[in-house]
């Protein structure tokens, strides 16, 4: 009823976002640029200690942003995974912003290692929060019951489908008893099982996500805990959302995409950052790291950042400075959100379109000034 509604909104949402050739074109002439993945020295396993140390080294003081981000609003950044499928080499280094999303792209790249940068100290705990709910559950249907603190309906198996999850967990009510269990098993993990050294405040962070998600539930959305007026995804509609073209893409769609982002978390291969795109320091360090193990940057995922880049002064130019230092090749691909300048589509959710672009040529039109503004960002992308 209620989830079926929502599950109705995002079937006409996600049938809008089909590619335009344009899209297509770019994909087909970046897979004919594809080189062979070079042996790296990129590590299959980070010690709890290096995990934590390249958290640490790597990051920036935090910042403030207008909102809190416990998860995406951009409904149909999907799209374009088809057409990164044909360019981004698995096995190479994913950089992205933000909250779950990522672990969709995550899932689809197959990336050896991703950093995942935020001006927010807050997205870092929720990361470490993800980290311990991934690792703590044996699948989709043990993460879902952990994450919303809802006990898991008895006829979920590995095999259903995330319709099938989400329409289960709808209306079962949320346990407070099994939210402290959880969480005391969240802090037991992190800092007894993994021994990170995470501050009073760190704790103090990661219990605040996780009280979000117990009082919002599988509802939740970008404006939470404002009323949005419908005109936001729920994070049950990101999870059953498609493609544009029928398939569902989210990590937790299929056991396997969940089990790989798992794997990568179990191996302390998903590092996340406090950071700046337009600070001095995070964007580097991690290029640096990169660049000394022999790994390559295929994809960076930047949400609709730099729209706040531009509107900072010289912060944006400080970005691509940043960029142009990582270990790029052909088929490094921006994935960006056009913010502002898209436009709502017809279940009334934001349709914040998903663009792509080559970041060598990104960084070929800053050095030859032919990027002023977010407008020509935007029109170098496809």
């Amino acid at each position: 009823m209620i989830c079926r509604r929502r599950l109705l909104l995002v079937a006409a949402l996600t049938a809008a976002a089909v590619a335009a050739p344009s899209r297509v074109a770019f994909a087909r002439q970046a897979a004919t640029t594809q080189t062979p993945v070079a042996a790296t020295r990129l590590p299959a396993r980070l010690t709890d200690r290096e995990f934590w140390r390249l958290s640490t080294d790597f990051s920036e003081p935090g910042g403030f942003f207008r909102f809190e981000n416990f998860l995406s609003n951009e409904g149909s950044f999907q799209s374009v995974v088809p057409q990164l499928q044909r360019t981004v080499r698995p096995g190479t280094v994913y950089l992205g912003v933000g909250p779950e999303q990522n672990f969709t792209y995550i899932a689809e790249l197959r990336p050896s290692i991703a950093f995942i940068f935020d001006i927010r100290r807050g997205n870092l705990q929720e990361h470490l929060l993800y980290k311990a709910l991934f690792e703590l559950s044996a699948d989709r249907a043990e993460f879902v019951s952990r994450l919303f603190s809802k006990p898991r309906p008895a006829q979920l198996d590995s095999t259903v489908t995330v319709d099938s999850i989400f329409n289960a967990f709808w209306f079962v009510p949320t346990d407070s008893a099994l939210h402290q269990r959880n969480l005391a098993a969240v802090r037991n993990h992190l800092v007894k099982q993994h021994g990170l050294a995470l501050s009073p405040e760190d704790l103090t962070g990661i219990d605040y996500v996780y009280n979000i998600f117990y009082y919002a539930g599988p509802r939740i959305d970008y404006s939470y805990p404002n009323s949005s007026n419908g005109w936001t995804p729920t994070y049950a509609d990101l999870m059953v959302a498609n493609d544009g073209a029928g398939v569902q893409r989210s990590f937790l769609s299929t056991e396997t995409r969940y089990q790989f982002v798992k794997d990568l978390q179990a191996r302390n291969l998903i590092v996340p950052i406090v950071g700046d795109f337009g600070g001095p320091k995070a964007i580097r360090a991690v290029g640096a790291y990169v660049k000394e193990h022999g790994g390559t940057v295929s994809a960076i995922y930047a949400s609709n950042v730099e729209q706040y880049l531009f509107q900072s002064g010289d912060a944006w130019r400080r970005y691509y400075e940043s960029v142009a230092t990582l270990p790029l090749d052909s088929t490094s691909t921006f994935i960006r959100s056009v913010g502002s300048l898209g436009s709502r589509s017809g279940s009334g959710f934001p349709r914040l379109p998903s663009v792509l672009s080559s970041v060598q040529g990104i960084v070929a039109a800053y050095r030859d000034g032919r990027i002023t503004s977010y407008y020509d960002v935007i029109q170098l992308s496809r």
